[in-house]
C-alpha cells in the first residue's frame, strides 16, 4: 500500500529500512559495549514511517480503534496527512501518547486477559521504534529464548525441549515456570535501566518512558495510572517484556557457561552436580535438569532471586516440578518420555496435543456449527476451515495422527448435525446426494478441511541455528537510511 506523495513507496521504504536494520544489527553484535546515541532521527525518518504505517494498517487489530475512535485500517486517503502530523510531532519533540482503551479477553480459566489498544497514532510511533530496537536487542537475546522474535516460533522452544530430553542427553527434571501477571508487573524502573544498557539516545528513551507511563481508559469509563507493567496489545510490549525477562536468559546462559567445554560439563555430571538449560517462550519458560529432584526444587529461590528486580514473582499455583516420565504441559503440547512403539525396551519422547488444546479446539467446533449461527453451509465452511487449518498446522509437528483422526470424526459429524437441523424436510439419504457427494462435504469448490488428511512430520531442530532477518556478511549491508 503506497500513501501517495511526498511519500515514499512502500516497496524502496522496506528496502531502505532492512539496509539500516542490517547496520545497527552489525553493530551491536560486533561491539557488545556499544550504546546507540542517535537513533532518534530514524524514528521520524520517511522511509521507517511507511513501513510502520504499513504494519500497523495491515496488523490483525487494525480494525480495532484506541481512544481516538479511530481504526487504522478506516484511515484511506488521511494517511499521508496523519503521517505528517506525527512526523512534525516528533520531529519538534511535542509527541506525547494518549491512554490506551481496555479491552477484557475472557480466558479459559475464567480469568481476564486486558488488553490495552493503543490509538492510531501511537501505534505508528510503537512499531518505528519496534523497527528500531529490535534489530539492535536481538543481537544480545540468547538462543533459549522463542517467543515475539523474528523467525523464531513455538515449535522451535518444543523441538529443543525434546532434543534436552531424549538419549543420550536425558534432562529428565522438568521446572514448569509459570510469571504472575508478568506484563503488568515489570518494573518501570528496572526495565529502562536495560533499555539504557544499549540505548543513550535521550529523546529515543524518553518516548519509550512515556508509552509505559501513558495510563489506561477503563472499560469502567475511569482513567488509571500505569506504575508498572507493559500493556499487552501494544506493538511495541512484547520486545519490552522480553528485554526484561531476558534476565533470566543470561543467568542460565552464564551459569551454563560456567561449566565449560562439553567434556567438563559431563565430568560435572558424572560428579553427581546438576546441568540445566532454559526454554522460554515469552513469558512461559520450562527449567531442563540433568540432576535430582533437590536441585530442580531448589530452582523455586533461585528462579525468584533473578525475577525479583524485575518486580516479577514465580506464580506458586501454576509453578511447580515434574519429571519427564509424568509428562507436563507447554504451549498447548504435552510432552512425556513413554515406552517406544515397535521398539522393545526403549523409551523416547513424545510430544502431542495437551488435552486442554484437544477440548479447546473441540469447543470452538461445537461453538461455530450451533444451528443458528450461520445462515448457508458455505458461511459455514468459510469460519470453519481456518479455525481447523490453523490448529492442525500448529500440532502437525508431532505424534498427533490419533487425535486428528478424532478431531475430524467430530468436526465432520458436527457440520451434518448442522445440516440436518437446518434441512428438517430431507431425509438422510436426500442430505447425502445434495450436500455430501462422495461422503465429502462441499459447496461448489469450498470443501470442508480434514483434518485426517493434514500430513504429520516431525520438525527440525534448529538448535542455535537460527538466523536473524538482519544477518548478513558486513560486506553485503546495503547503505544507511539517508
Amino acid at each position: 500500500m503506497n500513501i501517495g506523495d511526498p511519500w515514499p513507496d512502500l516497496d524502496e521504504a522496506e528496502v531502505r529500512v532492512l539496509a539500516m536494520q542490517r547496520k545497527l544489527h552489525h553493530w551491536a553484535k560486533t561491539d557488545p559495549g556499544r550504546r546507540f546515541d542517535d537513533i532518534h532521527n530514524l524514528v521520524y525518518d520517511p522511509f521507517f514511517l511507511v513501513v510502520a504505517w504499513s504494519r500497523v494498517r495491515g496488523n490483525k487489530g487494525g480494525r480495532t480503534a484506541g481512544v481516538d475512535g479511530i481504526a487504522p485500517r478506516s484511515v484511506g486517503f488521511g494517511a499521508g496527512e496523519l503521517l505528517s502530523e506525527l512526523r512534525a510531532h516528533l520531529k519538534a519533540g511535542r509527541f506525547a501518547p494518549q491512554r490506551v482503551r481496555e479491552k477484557a479477553i475472557p480466558k479459559a480459566s475464567g480469568k481476564v486477559r486486558r488488553l490495552g489498544i493503543p490509538t492510531t497514532a501511537d501505534r505508528v510511533v510503537q512499531a518505528v521504534l519496534k523497527l528500531v530496537l529490535e534489530p539492535i536487542f536481538e543481537a544480545d537475546f540468547k538462543p533459549s529464548s522463542y517467543g515475539f522474535r523474528p523467525r523464531r516460533r513455538a515449535q522451535d522452544a518444543i523441538a529443543e525441549i525434546h532434543y534436552l530430553a531424549s538419549p543420550t542427553r536425558n534432562y529428565e527434571w522438568v521446572f514448569e515456570a509459570d510469571i504472575t501477571a508478568c506484563f503488568d508487573e515489570i518494573d518501570h524502573t528496572a526495565l529502562m535501566a536495560r533499555v539504557r544498557g544499549r540505548i543513550s539516545d535521550k529523546r529515543a528513551l524518553g518516548w519509550v518512558s512515556a508509552f509505559l507511563r501513558a495510563g489506561v481508559l477503563g472499560e469502567d469509563g475511569l482513567n488509571r495510572e500505569t506504575i508498572t507493567g507493559t500493556p499487552q496489545g501494544g506493538i511495541l510490549s512484547p520486545l519490552l517484556a522480553n528485554i526484561a525477562l531476558s534476565v533470566l536468559d543470561e543467568h542460565f546462559a552464564d551459569k551454563w557457561a560456567a561449566l565449560g567445554p562439553n567434556w567438563t560439563r559431563a565430568k560435572h555430571r558424572r560428579g553427581g552436580g546438576a546441568v540445566m538449560k532454559l526454554v522460554r517462550y515469552a513469558d512461559d519458560f520450562v527449567i531442563m535438569l540433568a540432576g535430582t529432584r533437590a536441585d530442580a526444587e531448589a530452582l523455586w529461590d533461585e528462579v525468584g532471586t533473578v525475577l525479583a528486580p524485575m518486580g516479577l514473582r514465580l506464580s506458586v499455583e501454576k509453578s511447580r516440578v515434574s519429571h519427564i516420565d509424568e509428562g507436563f504441559d507447554f504451549l498447548g503440547w504435552h510432552i512425556q518420555r513413554r515406552a517406544w512403539r515397535s521398539r522393545t525396551g526403549k523409551r523416547g519422547i513424545y510430544t502431542y496435543p495437551s488435552k486442554k488444546a484437544l477440548a479447546s479446539i473441540v469447543d470452538k467446533v461445537r461453538k461455530l456449527t450451533r444451528r443458528a449461527k450461520h445462515r448457508t453451509l458455505a458461511d459455514l465452511l468459510r469460519r470453519l476451515n481456518p479455525v481447523l487449518r490453523g490448529w492442525c498446522n500448529y500440532f502437525r509437528h508431532g505424534v498427533s495422527a490419533r487425535t486428528f483422526y478424532y478431531v475430524d470424526h467430530f468436526a465432520f459429524w458436527r457440520v451434518i448435525g448442522w445440516l440436518r437441523k437446518r434441512h428438517l424436510g430431507l431425509n438422510m439419504h436426500t442430505l447425502v446426494r445434495r450436500f455430501l457427494p462422495g461422503w465429502q462435504i462441499r459447496v461448489g469448490k469450498l470443501e470442508m478441511l480434514r483434518p485426517n488428511k493434514v500430513a504429520v512430520t516431525r520438525y527440525r531442530y534448529r538448535g542455535t541455528r537460527i538466523p536473524t532477518p538482519w544477518s548478513s556478511p558486513p560486506g553485503k549491508i546495503a547503505s544507511p537510511v539517508a
